[in-house]
């Protein structure tokens, strides 16, 4: 298999009548931070469900590290984790109970995993804390880290960031960039916020109405963005020293 770790080739879905999924197409190579943007209602959720077996797409297949049949799928959504919209999470309990639950309910149970894991989402000084008196930023990266208990290879994040303050977003923003530079995780983020992705993404797909309207790289996302003047003129040289003098620091 090569560097592509989950293909999605005309994924369509309808609800009634509605269609809510239309020839959806995409790829998601291994080593990247993958923003997957759109407005509310564009297909994001409906999508992320349909790539982790919550919910069925009877038309078009989905590929996950290299398998696309029933068994093949089963064990390859193993290898990802994935928080769909809020982490469900036991606010009576301390962090350290609701990753030991966590453990509990797939049957992998393993203590000695459960400290270095919060420390890794920067809980670690407060493992014994209820959730309940957790800042929504911190119940967000006991969410990220529950979805990290298995040692994921790909993870999938539903609105990470939605309702957070500033510094939460920074604190998660933070994490997952780490996570995949230092871990070595692929992730895939939903969101309708371009402008907070844009600080984190490497590549970018697109959606809307159920669409896959485009799919782009960060460079090929700045150069669209990108805005210049054409100038003509027969004396260069003292056009570039008169543009220098009015700040102008890029001329080519």
């Amino acid at each position: 298999m090569d560097g592509t770790i989950l293909r999605v080739n005309n994924l369509s879905k309808k609800y009634g009548s509605k269609t809510v999924l239309n020839n959806v197409n995409f790829s998601v190579e291994k080593g990247k931070i993958y923003g997957f943007i759109g407005e509310n209602g564009a297909g994001k959720t409906t999508t992320i469900r349909a790539l982790t077996g919550l919910t069925d797409a009877p038309e078009g297949t989905v590929e996950l590290f290299g398998a696309s049949d029933k068994k093949g799928l089963y064990n390859a959504r193993k290898k990802i984790g994935c928080l769909v919209e809020n982490p469900i999470l036991d606010m009576g309990k301390t962090a350290w109970q609701n990753l030991e639950m966590q453990q509990v309910l797939y049957g992998r149970e393993d203590k000695s995993k459960i400290e270095p894991l919060l420390s890794r989402v920067g809980l670690g000084d407060v493992k014994n804390k209820k959730v309940k008196n957790f800042s929504m930023g911190m119940k967000q990266r006991l969410g990220i880290a529950m979805t990290l208990v298995f040692s994921p290879e790909l993870l999938i994040l539903d609105e990470p960031v939605n309702g957070l303050d500033p510094v939460g977003m920074y604190e998660v923003r933070e994490l997952l960039r780490s996570l995949c530079e230092d871990d070595g995780i692929t992730i895939l983020i939903s969101s309708h916020i371009l402008t907070e992705l844009y600080q984190l993404a490497t590549d970018y797909i697109i959606i809307s109405h159920g669409e896959i309207i485009d799919t782009l790289s960060r460079e090929q996302l700045d150069e669209r963005c990108s805005s210049y003047i054409t100038l003509e003129t027969d004396q260069t040289a003292a056009a570039i020293e008169v543009l220098h003098e009015k700040g102008v620091e890029s001329v080519g």
